[in-house]
C-alpha cells in the first residue's frame, strides 16, 4: 500500500480575500437552497418508515404479539442499510465520473419511487407473503438511493460553499435531513391525532409513505434545474483519464476513509436513537401515547434545524475538532441521567429530546464538512459516501433494533450504556484527528 499523499496547506486568505472568503455569492447560495430542499424532500422517505414502523407493523407481519410485530419492520429497517454501502460505492463512483447532479437526481428518483410502491402495496392479509417481501424490496431501493445520496449531496454542498463558510453550507445537508425526518414526524402527529386506530392502521399510513413519494417529484426537478459544481467541472475539464474513485480512494485514501467511519460512528448511532427512534422507544418502554411522544419529537426537530446553521458558522470560527468533541463528551457524562428522566410523561421526554439535539448540533453541523475534507474532487463523492454508509449500516441501522430489544428485554438500564461506549469511541477520534478548517479542498 503506497504511502499517503501529504496534507493539503492550509487555506490562508491573502490581503483583499476575506470577504469573497467569507461572504457566499448568489449562485452559491441558490446551490444551497436547491441542494438541501431536494435532500429534504429525499429524506422524508426514509424517515416516513421509521415514524410509522409501529403502525403499519401488524399489514405486513401479522402477530397477536405487538412488540414482535414492531421488531419485525425493525429488522427490515436494518435491511436496508444493508444496501448502503452498496449504494455509497456505485452512485459515489457515478458522481464522482460524471457529475454530483447526475448522481443526486437518480437518489431521489429511486427514493421516491420505492416510496409509492409502499404506499400501495396490499397487505399480508391480501396477497400473504409476498407482502413483507415487497416491502424488503423496496427497503434495499431506498437503502442503496440513501447510500449514494449523502455522499453526492455532501460533496455538492461543501464545493458550492466559500472557503471560509464550508462547515455552514454543509450544515445544510443536516438541516435537510432533519427537515425531512420533522416533516415525517410532522404527518405522523397529524395523522396519529385526526384519525381512529382503525383508519391510522389499515390506511392512515399509506398517506404518509403517498405524500412522501409525490414530494419527490418536486426535489427531482429541483435537482434537474442546478449547475454542476465548478470543482467537478475543473477536474472533468483537465482532459486527463481518471482512474476508478473507488479504488483510488481505497488505494491512496484508506486513512482518510477509516477516519470516516470514526467520525460517523458516535453521530450516527446517537442520531437515530435521538432523532428518528426516541418516540416509538418512549412509546414501547414507556407508554407515552404516540402523538405526545412525536409532538415531543416535532418540537425538539424544530430547535435542533434552528441551530444547525449555527453550529456551522460555530465551526468555521473554532474549528472541527472542538465542536465534535464537544458533542461526544456531552453524551458521555449525560448519557445515564437523560435516559432515566425518560418517563410517561411529555415534559420530560420533551426536556430529554431537547438536551439530545443540542448536544448533536456539534456532530451534525459538521459531518458533511469535516469528511469532504479528507479528500480531493476526484475521489471526494466515493470517499464520503462507502465509508459513512458502512459505519451507518453498522451503527446506524442496527440501533432501534438493539434499543428496542433492550428496553422489551428487561436490560432497559443498559441502554445508555450503549450509548455512551459510541459517545467514548467519538472522543478518542475527535481528539486524535487532524483539524481540517481552512484547508484548501479545491
Amino acid at each position: 500500500m503506497s504511502a499517503p499523499p501529504p496534507a493539503a496547506p492550509a487555506y490562508e486568505p491573502t490581503l483583499g480575500e476575506p470577504l469573497e472568503s467569507h461572504r457566499m455569492t448568489p449562485a452559491q447560495r441558490k446551490a444551497v437552497v436547491a441542494g438541501s430542499i431536494g435532500n429534504a424532500v429525499e429524506w422524508v422517505d426514509w424517515a416516513v418508515y421509521t415514524t410509522f414502523s409501529s403502525i403499519f407493523a401488524g399489514q405486513f407481519f401479522p402477530s397477536h404479539d405487538q412488540t414482535a410485530n414492531l421488531l419485525s419492520t425493525l429488522v427490515v429497517f436494518a435491511v436496508g442499510f444493508v444496501m448502503r454501502p452498496i449504494g455509497g460505492a456505485v452512485l459515489g463512483a457515478l458522481g464522482d465520473k460524471y457529475g454530483r447532479k447526475k448522481s443526486m437526481t437518480l437518489t431521489i428518483a429511486l427514493m421516491a419511487g420505492a416510496s409509492l410502491v409502499v404506499a400501495v402495496c396490499p397487505s399480508y392479509g391480501v396477497i400473504g407473503v409476498a407482502a413483507p417481501v415487497i416491502l424488503v424490496l423496496a427497503r434495499l431501493v431506498q437503502g442503496f438511493s440513501a447510500g449514494g445520496e449523502f455522499g453526492s449531496s455532501s460533496a455538492f454542498l461543501i464545493e458550492s460553499a466559500a472557503p471560509r463558510r464550508r462547515a455552514f453550507a454543509g450544515s445544510w445537508q443536516q438541516v435537510s435531513v432533519g427537515a425531512g425526518t420533522l416533516i415525517a414526524s410532522l404527518m405522523g402527529f397529524i395523522l396519529t391525532s385526526t384519525l381512529d386506530d382503525d383508519a391510522l392502521h389499515t390506511w392512515g399510513w399509506r398517506v404518509a409513505f403517498a405524500v412522501g413519494g409525490l414530494l419527490g417529484l418536486v426535489g427531482l426537478w429541483l435537482r434537474m434545474s442546478v449547475e454542476e459544481t465548478e470543482a467537478f467541472k475543473r477536474v472533468a475539464a483537465d482532459g486527463r483519464k481518471r482512474p476508478n474513485a473507488l479504488r483510488t480512494m481505497l488505494v491512496e485514501h484508506p486513512r482518510a476513509a477509516l477516519r470516516v467511519v470514526g467520525i460517523t460512528i458516535a453521530g450516527t448511532l446517537i442520531y437515530y436513537v435521538w432523532v428518528s427512534y426516541m418516540p416509538s422507544y418512549a412509546h414501547v418502554t414507556t407508554g407515552i401515547p404516540l402523538s405526545r411522544a412525536l409532538l415531543a419529537n416535532t418540537i425538539a426537530l424544530v430547535v435542533f434545524l434552528v441551530l444547525l446553521p449555527f453550529g456551522g458558522l460555530l465551526s468555521d470560527r473554532i474549528g472541527r475538532k472542538p465542536t465534535l468533541t464537544a458533542f461526544a463528551v456531552g453524551f458521555l457524562v449525560l448519557s445515564w441521567p437523560l435516559f432515566h428522566l425518560v418517563s410517561g410523561g411529555f415534559w420530560s421526554l420533551l426536556a430529554v429530546e431537547l438536551i439530545g439535539v443540542v448536544l448533536i448540533v456539534g456532530y451534525s453541523a459538521n459531518c458533511a464538512v469535516v469528511m469532504a475534507e479528507q479528500f480531493p474532487p476526484e475521489v471526494r463523492t466515493t470517499g464520503i459516501g462507502l465509508p459513512y454508509a458502512l459505519a451507518v449500516a453498522i451503527f446506524g441501522g442496527t440501533a432501534p433494533y438493539v434499543t428496542t430489544w433492550l428496553s422489551t428485554s428487561g436490560h432497559r438500564d443498559l441502554v445508555w450504556i450503549y450509548v455512551a461506549v459510541a459517545a467514548l469511541i467519538g472522543v478518542a477520534v475527535y481528539l486524535t484527528m487532524p483539524e481540517t478548517k481552512g484547508k484548501d479542498i479545491s
